[in-house]
């Protein structure tokens, strides 16, 4: 566990893109495996721009995990999405220095705050099939599956993701 030298801030394009660029940089496997390539300045700047249909674009959360000074995690939040009284975790990622010592518990538990702050009935996100570890997660923090899957399609590349629910 962390000793406390962790905090969190909301990230924004003009003073964090370069952030997320080295922090894609620095930790490119979730890109590898889901997209089959490493992310670099486009895969930054769609973190800061990507909005899934009927958000309000007022109620995002873009948020960036710290270890001492070092960006160590990242995360967004959405709000009525998939339905009305919904929150969404669009991505939230750590750097394999920061992975397995409670900090996705830690951001998670920062992320969930925020959603019940903004009166969400349920969190979702989508985990992909190819991601035990990151499923094997999300269901120890008490994500259901709702059934729901589907295709992410980058490129030729192609990856079922599977809809997790967990009532707040």
């Amino acid at each position: 566990m962390h000793n406390g030298s962790c905090h969190f801030r909301p990230l924004e394009l003009t003073s964090d893109l370069d952030r997320v660029v080295d922090f894609y940089a620095d930790a490119p496997d979730y890109w590898e495996m889901a997209e089959g390539s490493p992310p670099g300045l486009e895969k930054a700047k769609e973190f800061f721009e990507d909005i899934p249909s009927k958000c309000n674009p007022e109620e995002i959360h873009r948020l960036g995990f710290f270890l001492g000074e070092r960006l160590s995690g990242i995360a967004d939040l959405f709000f009525d999405f998939p339905d009305d009284g919904d929150a969404y975790i669009g991505l939230m990622m750590l750097g394999p220095w920061a992975r397995n010592k409670g900090s996705g518990k830690i951001f998670l538990n920062h992320l969930e705050g925020l959603a019940r702050a903004g009166k969400a009935k349920n969190l979702y996100i989508a985990v992909m099939t190819i991601n035990p570890k990151g499923r094997a997660f999300w269901e120890r923090e008490g994500f259901l599956a709702t059934g729901l899957s589907g295709m992410s399609v980058v490129g030729d590349h192609q990856q079922e993701l599977h809809r997790l629910l967990k009532p707040l």
